[in-house]
């Protein structure tokens, strides 16, 4: 039996995906799906699948196509998307050439798993390491390859009152004295009430949701440190006196859990991606981006169509360029190598100006830089560790888009990219390395 059964209208995000793609969704890419199924360093969920089926075909031909590979329905993810389980031991290979020959598929691929984009680095916070916030003339502190956070702030520019992002990562803790106060908390539903009050097919989801486990928590403990640190790097309180001030000292942010002791799948991506998109649509809410600190899965129609979903309601996908120090023009690396209008990949910067070693590049499909390396932030517990990863850069730019989404109100998903890459400062290690050839610069935000 399926873990979820999703209830929720999928009205507003088909409307979405309708608009992008004419009413009919593109076909998948089957040749690079089956390439990237012999990449070693490629992980999928055995014996399952994601297929979308050709609109208005008949539940007798769906259930045909399936029976060509002995495969069953799991679950509806939208639409006409649906997670299909195969036989032990199937070749996933053979099913998505067998799928895709079907007249009723429009695309099949494997439930892929994404990790964490995080480098482990020291724990301990030194006054003053703050670095990827500094700025030129930042008061304090001076670091020219920071994020230049501390002269926006030196100019009134430090809150994202009335601006939201959405966090897709682990869990966090949003009871953190740092992250408390900038938690969205959703006023459409009464917690603990056993309804799902808002109609969005969620009982309880006042704090977002988890859909590794299928439930309403949002925080599971100790391990959900890496979606605890990139919400720091957004929206840590600041002028409180204690730990850590995000690129946004007061910024709403909308916690949504898919990544697990083992990671997430895609189809967990993809209901997270839509879940956002809805709750944007359903509560008029001001929300700009979303923030993917994750990746490593192979080429996923299901979650493209998602990502540019949310692009045609406005929503920027902020994703890490990767940690394997590669080329994502040549070895793509998922999310991020999506050809996507309103995605913004992330390379890692280090403190003194040089890409960082670990960090995935590309001149056309990687377009900025950002702090990334030696970075504090919020973990468990109440606490402070500092870590690396383009992970840590990623949150930079999602808090970015946040303030200057605050000072220009308004505007649509292409222009606030267009801006956020616009501004960024050359930088020598970024040129032929990146998009823009430069790193991220909020100074005149």
């Amino acid at each position: 039996m399926p873990r979820f059964a999703p209830r929720f209208s999928y009205t507003l995000i088909a409307a979405a995906l309708a608009t992008l793609t004419g009413g009919v969704l593109a076909g998948g890419q089957p040749d690079k799906v089956v390439a990237e199924l012999q990449q070693p360093h490629r992980q999928f969920v055995p014996a399952e699948m994601l297929v979308q089926f050709k609109p208005g075909v008949a539940q007798a031909l769906r259930q045909a196509a399936l029976d060509k590979v002995g495969a069953k329905f799991l679950e509806r993810l939208r639409g006409d998307l649906h997670r299909i389980s195969l036989p032990q031991g199937a070749n996933l290979a053979a099913a998505v050439r067998a799928l895709h020959a079907q007249d009723a598929v429009d695309f099949a691929e494997p439930n892929w798993v994404y990790q964490t984009t995080k480098v482990s680095d020291d724990t301990y916070y030194v006054n003053g390491s703050l670095w990827g916030m500094y700025g030129d003339t930042s008061p304090l502190f001076q670091n020219q390859y920071g994020s230049q956070a501390g002269e926006a702030w030196d100019a009134g520019h430090f809150s994202c009152k009335g601006v939201m992002v959405g966090v897709i990562d682990e869990g966090v803790q949003y009871t953190h004295p740092d992250l408390k106060p900038n938690h969205w908390k959703n006023p459409n539903e009464i917690d603990g009430n056993g309804i799902d009050d808002d109609g969005n097919g969620f009982i309880d989801d006042t704090h977002g949701w988890d859909f590794d486990a299928n439930n309403k928590s949002v925080y599971d403990g100790t391990q959900d440190d890496h979606g605890t640190h990139v919400s720091g790097t957004i929206g840590g309180k600041g002028r409180n006196g204690i730990g850590v001030a995000g690129m946004c000292w007061k910024i709403k942010m909308l916690h949504v859990k898919f990544l697990g002791v083992g990671g997430g799948t895609t189809a967990n991506a993809i209901k997270s991606v839509d879940y956002v998109t809805d709750l944007k649509q359903r509560h008029s809410l001001n929300l700009v981006a979303t923030n993917n600190s994750w990746g490593g899965g192979g080429f996923s129609q299901g979650l493209k169509d998602s990502i540019d979903a949310a692009g045609a309601a406005d929503i920027l996908f902020i994703a890490a360029a990767g940690n394997n120090g590669s080329n994502n023009d040549s070895v793509p690396f998922y999310p991020a190598s999506y050809t996507s209008a309103s995605l913004i990949a992330v390379a890692s910067l280090n403190s003194n100006g040089t890409m960082s070693s670990f960090s995935n590049y590309g001149a056309t499909s990687v377009d900025l830089g950002a702090p990334g390396a030696g970075i504090f932030s919020t973990v468990p517990t109440n606490s402070y560790a500092s870590y690396s990863g383009t992970s840590m850069a990623t949150p930079h730019v999602t808090g970015a888009v946040a303030l200057y989404a605050k000072t220009h109100p308004g505007l649509t998903a292409a222009q606030l990219k267009a801006a956020i890459l616009n501004t960024t400062t050359p930088t020598a290690s970024m040129s032929g390395k990146t998009v823009t050839g430069g790193r991220l610069n909020v100074s005149t935000y």
